[in-house]
């Protein structure tokens, strides 16, 4: 049997392997070009990189280096005076020596502001003892002047010019008080003129406002009497209308209820009737079927006790009668219904009046609350007006009666101011005898008139003399009266109405300081009251105590 060779066993001939590995050494050929010109490729990419970063380190390097020779530059400038500085700034840049000098201009302000510090507190320190020496100077200036002191003669006339200065403020004060007095006068006296005119036309007003208010009131009552009667004839017309209502529905009710008992009654009749008739047609069948006497019997029974059911009920005998009767219990029923319509028609008429009469009711009933809330309205906007007249009356009274008592204030001033003057002699005029009784208006007038003449005339005889002088001497009269006891009782100090200038008309006592050594008014009544007592005073001994026994 002949061996079987495998294919695996077999090997392709020498060529076709020579070619294959031809072709694979072709292909590992190509990859090595590949790759050597792929790496040559990378290798150019690589150097052309390092060329580029070189040239930009180089770049750098100089910038660097112009930088740093910039700095080096700009210190040298800013610093060729400076040659301390300048060693210390040698190496550094130019952000530090920027710092370094920012630092040090810094302590050189810190000590700058801390010197002109201690300078501002010398020049404060200086400028005091400047002031204390110009006090001193002062101080000593004044005192070597005080050492000489004013004359007598500078005394006396510091004295009389105060006396003089006291006195013209008085006069002027008495001026404006007259003024003031007079401008009062004149007020009142316009105000007189008009006064009654006003008072009468306020009387008449409200008067008229209390007429009105009568009025009001009046119409305020009749027409709550109005309202009142027709609230009562409103309830009456209700109480009738719910009257009839109720009649008439007591009569309907009446009228169904007669029907209803007709209409069963005629149901009744009517299924009896049918009831016998029903067996009198079957009786009749059975007749022509089986006829017989019993039958005839029992119908005729039949007939005889419907018959008699029928007359019982119906209470009629006759049967003509009857059949009216079942006749007419269908008219009375049509009849009845006509009833029932013609009564259903009425009702809602009736409804339609009742609602027309409350529609009037409250028609009436708004219409009467706004009459009477406008009246009421009305009558308080009066009583409003009426308060505000009568507050006007009473203020005009008040004014009234204040404007009286300045009136009679000023006349008794004008009549006191007179009094004081009348020694004083002036041309003959008519002067209103000052015997307590009211004097009138023209008579005030010329009492004023002459005071004011004397007071003019008391001015011009003071010009020309001392003032001092006369004082002093109205001053010994009346120390000497007070002493012994003359002063009349009306010869009193009146107080000036105007109290914040009560500094300026003090009397003399109160001028110690500018008067000196000058005996004053109250040291000399001092001293009297003093030697009166000591002559009136009574010498008792004093009595010895005894000794307990």
């Amino acid at each position: 049997m002949p061996a079987t060779v495998s294919l695996d066993a077999v090997k392709p001939p020498i060529h076709e392997q020579i070619s294959e590995l031809h072709k694979k050494l072709q292909l590992l050929d190509g990859d090595h070009k590949a790759y050597v010109e792929r790496s040559q490729s990378d290798i150019e990419k690589n150097d052309d990189r390092i060329q580029r970063l070189r040239q930009d380190n180089k770049k750098l390097h100089k910038k660097l280096a112009d930088m740093l020779v910039g700095d080096e530059k700009v210190i040298k400038e800013a610093f060729h005076q400076h040659s301390a500085e300048k060693a210390a700034m040698k190496n550094k840049s130019g952000q530090a020596a920027i710092e370094l000098m920012d630092q040090k201009l810094c302590d050189k302000m810190k000590r700058l502001n801390a010197m002109h510090h201690q300078a501002e507190k010398k020049r404060k320190h200086l400028e005091e003892l400047q002031t204390e020496y110009q006090q001193r100077e002062l101080e000593l200036q004044g005192k070597m002047e005080g050492e000489e002191g004013p004359s007598q003669d500078e005394q006396s006339m510091r004295l009389l010019e105060n006396r003089l200065e006291k006195a013209q403020l008085k006069c002027q004060e008495a001026e404006h008080i007259f003024s003031v007095y007079q401008k009062l006068k004149e007020h009142m006296q316009d105000e007189s003129l008009t006064f009654q005119t006003q008072l009468d036309l306020i009387e008449a007003e409200i008067l008229k406002q209390r007429n009105e208010l009568m009025e009001l009131q009046k119409m305020n009552k009749d027409a709550l009497q109005a309202r009142d009667e027709a609230r009562a004839d409103l309830q009456q017309q209700e109480e009738e209308v719910t009257r009839e209502r109720r009649e008439r529905e007591r009569t309907l009710q009446n009228y169904k209820k007669q029907a209803e008992e007709r209409r069963i009654h005629a149901e009744r009749v009517e299924r009896r009737a049918q009831r016998v008739a029903l067996p009198g047609e079957d009786a009749t069948v059975d007749n022509q079927q089986t006829p017989s006497g019993e039958d005839e019997e029992k119908v005729i029974r039949t007939f005889q006790e419907a018959f008699q059911r029928i007359k019982d009920a119906t209470g009629v005998t006759d049967t003509q009668e009857i059949v009216r009767r079942f006749i007419a219990q269908g008219e009375t029923g049509k009849h009845l219904e006509e009833l029932k319509i013609e009564n259903e028609r009425t009702l809602v008429r009736l409804k339609e009046q009742k609602e027309k009469l409350e529609e009037e009711f409250r028609n009436q009933k708004y219409s009467g609350e706004a009459k009477l809330s406008r009246g009421q309205q009305d009558l308080e906007e009066l009583q409003s007006h009426l308060q505000k007249e009568e507050k006007r009356c009473e203020k005009t009274k008040e004014e009234l009666e204040q404007m009286s008592k300045i009136l009679n204030e000023t006349k008794a001033g004008i009549e006191h101011l007179a009094s004081k003057v009348k020694h004083i002699k002036v041309p003959k005029h008519y002067f209103p005898a000052l015997d307590g009784s009211p004097l009138s208006d023209e008579q005030v007038l010329d009492l004023l008139g002459i005071t004011e003449e004397k007071l003019q005339k008391l001015l011009e005889e003071l010009e020309g003399q001392d003032l001092g002088q006369i004082l002093k001497q109205m001053e010994e009269e009346e120390f000497q009266a007070s002493i012994e006891g003359k002063l009349p009782a009306h010869n009193i100090r009146i107080s000036l109405p105007a109290p914040s200038k009560q500094d300026m008309f003090e009397d003399e006592e109160d001028s110690g300081e500018d008067e000196g050594d000058v005996v004053t008014r109250a040291t000399l009544k001092r001293q009297s009251q003093q030697i009166i007592e000591s002559k009136t005073k009574r010498r008792t001994r004093p009595k010895k105590k005894k000794g307990k026994q």
